[in-house]
């Protein structure tokens, strides 16, 4: 088979690293890729929104299956595009994608179907806003109802910071028209967990489950970011609990999507919490999560690009997907000043001094004019390494991490680290 991934960050260049290893795959393409998925793919320089020249590059390179990383061309309709022109396209279409792109429209879909979720009330006034955020009591989340790069979603302590987001959202449109409609959730308590699953748009195949980090800081302090690290599996999040979640939430969630006319396949994300009271949705997401990608596939023993297939042909039923019993964990190293401003073009070193079997996942990297690895994004690397359980893989992990280098480096200490019964780094 010819595959085309389309993205250029961590996840994209995880997907191209697993498919690679597939004997049934001939050639990969990267369309833009980075400096990682350069050395094992070939890249296209065609941005991920430029959906027509995409589907001419499929059409081109007689691609037999294409697999979008991230959310954007899915919102705007690369998929129904690739159907209209017979290109086989793994993930859902633009109408079935709402279920990420717009969290009113989730929150609605699981209020009318019994998909357990948060209490919350959607909004695009103003004054009615922040007359109901008085009468909530905290913590309060605000989210913005539209795409914002996974930050979003903001957990206020106080009714004043409730009040000052809803304002940022529907006021000052620091998100644009993501923010033309904010929700205002209760904050659910318990274990953040990241489950995805492989659709077909009847079948519904979980992956093994995974936890990341979204704040910049140890101990989860500051900004929201897409994320800093990733870890699977959770100890608390067993066999057990991945079964109900498909029962309860995943296969709901799919069936759903199918009775109102929105057929959904490929990656469903469910970000989930263990609450006190059950498994309950914080979000869904219409991808593979980043960097939960970089924990999770390092684990997949089943051949990627045979479930890929099956999926985009509507015989996912006929794959039995396998996964080894280790455990991986992921560390993102990040450019000095993310999630805000940040400068790029700095050199990397360190790259060739890490161990054989430790992956490092290329996500903001570029080549300069010297042919250097260089920064080229605000999350630069993810270093993921396996072990037979947490806490080997953990410190292969900073273990490899250590000996790669570029100017700001920064990264969390912390991943992982409660599966050690610790907060402390």
């Amino acid at each position: 088979m010819n595959l085309l991934v389309i993205g250029s960050g961590g996840r994209e260049h995880a997907l191209a690293w697993v498919l690679a290893q597939s004997p049934q795959v001939k050639k990969i393409y990267v369309a833009p890729g980075n400096a990682g998925t350069a050395a094992i793919a070939t890249n296209l320089p065609i941005p991920t929104t430029d959906l027509p020249a995409l589907a001419d590059a499929a059409q081109r390179l007689e691609i037999d299956v294409t697999v979008v990383g991230p959310e954007a061309p899915l919102a705007q309709g690369i998929v129904d595009l690739f159907r209209l022109r017979g290109l086989p396209i793994f993930g859902p279409t633009k109408s079935a994608a709402e279920i990420e792109t717009s969290k009113a429209f989730a929150k609605e879909l699981m209020l009318k179907y019994g998909i357990p979720c948060a209490r919350s009330q959607t909004f695009s006034s103003l004054p009615q806003a922040l007359d109901y955020v008085k009468t909530q009591q905290p913590p309060i989340v605000v989210k913005a109802d539209g795409l914002a790069a996974g930050k979003g979603a903001i957990v206020c302590q106080t009714r004043e910071e409730a009040a000052t987001a809803v304002d940022n959202m529907l006021g000052k449109h620091i998100f644009g028209a993501a923010g033309d409609r904010v929700l205002v959730e209760e904050c659910l308590t318990g274990l953040e967990v990241s489950l995805l699953a492989f659709t077909d748009g009847r079948t519904v195949v979980p992956l093994v489950p995974a936890c990341d980090y979204k704040r910049v800081g140890d101990g989860d302090r500051g900004p929201n970011t897409g994320g800093m690290g990733s870890y699977s599996p959770p100890g608390i999040f067993g066999p057990e609990l991945v079964r109900q979640a498909q029962e309860t939430i995943l296969e709901p969630a799919v069936q759903a999507l199918a009775r109102e006319g929105r057929p959904y396949s490929g990656v469903l994300y469910s970000g989930l919490m263990l609450t006190p009271d059950g498994i309950k949705v914080l979000e869904f997401n219409a991808r593979f999560g980043d960097p939960e990608t970089q924990a999770i596939l390092p684990r997949l023993r089943t051949d990627l690009a045979e479930v890929l297939l099956a999926a985009v042909q509507g015989r996912l039923y006929d794959i039995k997907v396998e996964w080894t019993p280790d455990a991986c964990v992921a560390v993102v190293l990040a450019s000095e000043g993310y999630p805000g401003d940040y400068h790029t073009g700095f050199p990397i070193s360190g790259l060739e001094a890490v161990d054989s079997d430790v992956q490092v996942f290329h996500a903001g990297t570029s080549r300069n004019q010297h042919g250097d690895v260089v920064t080229a994004g605000g999350r630069v690397l993810s270093v993921a390494a396996t072990g037979a359980g947490i806490a080997q893989a953990r410190k292969r992990a900073y273990d490899n991490v250590s000996r790669i280098h570029f100017q700001g480096c920064h990264y969390r200490r912390d991943i992982a680290l409660r599966e050690m019964g610790s907060t402390q780094v």
